[in-house]
């Protein structure tokens, strides 16, 4: 984090901007602190266990999101200390939902800051999925062919190659969406800005109109489209692009799946589009996919207000903020897979109902799901329902109307970015809400990001007892 904050540092520096000075002072900060920390925790005779997990991944994020907050306090921007933390927070759980605004006028350094924030995070929520989660049991069979008992399943040996190919994944699909963009139309600086937040689906951008500031330009629309998609796809599926011997397993049910929603939904908006405003129906199949794509891949670019698109829009948005898109990737939500196993065991229950004697057999396209999957999926759901209820209730209570604070708990929830209504909704952002609420948002997109179960358990006694 402190040598990523150079970065930005340059970037003033190159425009001739006295902000670098805030990037010196923060890499300086974070980097004399967390090499203090470093040398006081050293233990060589500490051993991995569940428990050290749980509390370490849920550390890292705070950490980082806590560093990230440095730039924003000590900027001329007029922002607290806890929306800062709020900014930061989204941009390292990619989530997308600001308090900032007059981003076309801003400093380009806090612009960069901003989208290093989501792209670093949502390639450590990659590594975090394939090195610590499946170790803990928390990530249901969030790489299933990769953690399946059968060794010949495994898509390489070891873990430090699965890991390295994921992050060439990732830098290509960021370098080939900046040049595409450029190629597009895009200034370079933009370009590498929204090239980061979208393969990162994060959402963060560099006006305040969004993407919508090139809605005229149907090129980068299509691109940022088909990137979101990329980005929501497990990564390990790169992996296996690229291997003779494993393209033939690149058949995913949750893919197949989310391809489909996305298709369907897609159509049903463009013909409604057409037929409520006349447009071209090639400009309303566009307009419809992107902002599908957006919020079911929880990337939260918007190009224009789809809540005034009618009531049918309005329900079909909220759906897929519930849904999200696949495990493996750098998107939030539920995700396709759990549904999946979710509709598998209510099958299975439901044909025991009829034949009680019956042997049924869950499965994932090719794979059994075992009982311990199946519980892992239904306990994720439980939380994140009841987590949202929760944090909806906490919302209303501190004064937002229930509109807002049930959107609000769910975008942050999915880490989407925009919710729904005036205030948080496509065509506005959080810099209204209170502290006590961005407190609590913040919350709740680190336990999106972390799976929840990761973060709900260090709230149990049995958890800190010996």
């Amino acid at each position: 984090m402190a040598a990523t904050m150079l970065v930005p540092a340059l970037v003033d520096l190159h425009s001739g901007n006295g902000d670098w000075i805030v990037f010196a002072k923060s890499a300086i900060l974070a980097g004399v602190l967390c090499g203090l920390i470093s040398l006081a925790t050293h233990n060589p005779e500490i051993r991995f266990s569940p428990r050290l997990g749980f509390l370490l991944i849920v550390a890292i994020w705070l950490t980082a999101a806590v560093l990230g907050s440095l730039p924003f306090i000590f900027s001329p921007l007029p922002i607290s200390i806890i929306k800062a933390f709020f900014e930061s927070m989204s941009g390292i759980t990619s989530t997308g939902a600001t308090v900032l605004t007059g981003l076309d006028t801003m400093p380009r350094g806090i612009l960069m800051w901003r989208s290093l924030l989501c792209w670093f995070g949502g390639l450590g929520f990659i590594g975090l999925g394939l090195l610590l989660l499946p170790a803990l049991r928390v990530g249901g069979i969030q790489l299933l062919h990769m953690e399946s008992s059968d060794k010949s399943e495994k898509v390489l040996p070891r873990i430090h190659q699965i890991a390295t190919g994921i992050v060439l994944a990732y830098v290509s699909l960021t370098l080939l969406c900046t040049l595409l963009y450029f190629a597009a139309g895009m200034g370079m600086f933009d370009a590498i800005n929204h090239g980061m937040t979208t393969v990162a689906t994060a959402g963060f951008s560099t006006h305040d109109s969004s993407l919508g500031f090139y809605a005229h330009n149907r090129a980068i629309l299509i691109i940022a489209t088909i990137f979101m998609i990329l980005g929501a796809l497990p990564f390990v599926l790169y992996i296996k692009a690229v291997m003779p011997q494993r393209q033939m397993s690149l058949r995913d049910p949750q893919v197949t799946l989310f391809f489909i929603i996305i298709i369907g939904f897609s159509l049903f908006l463009a013909v409604g589009l057409r037929i409520e405003t006349g447009i071209g129906f090639g400009d309303a199949l566009i307009a419809a996919s992107f902002n599908l794509v957006s919020v079911i891949t929880t990337t939260g670019f918007v190009t224009e207000d789809y809540t005034l698109w009618g009531a049918e829009a309005l329900g079909i948005f909220f759906l897929v903020t519930f849904i999200g898109s696949c495990s493996g990737s750098t998107s939030g939500g539920i995700k396709v897979n759990r549904l999946i196993i979710l509709w598998q065991l209510a099958s299975a229950n439901l044909t025991r109902l009829i034949m009680p004697n019956a042997i049924l057999k869950m499965r994932y396209g090719r794979s059994e799901i075992s009982q311990e999957v199946a519980q892992s999926a239904l306990l994720f759901i439980f939380l994140y329902m009841a987590s949202l209820v929760v944090g909806a209730t906490v919302l209303a209570m501190l004064g937002n109307d229930l509109g807002t604070a049930f959107s609000g708990a769910l975008t942050a929830l999915s880490n989407v970015g925009p919710g729904f209504g005036e205030t948080i909704g496509p065509a506005g952002n959080f810099s209204t809400i209170g502290d006590p609420s961005l407190l609590v948002l913040s919350y709740l997109m680190l336990a999106g990001r972390l799976e929840i179960i990761t973060v709900v358990i260090l709230f149990t006694r049995r958890f800190w007892s010996r």
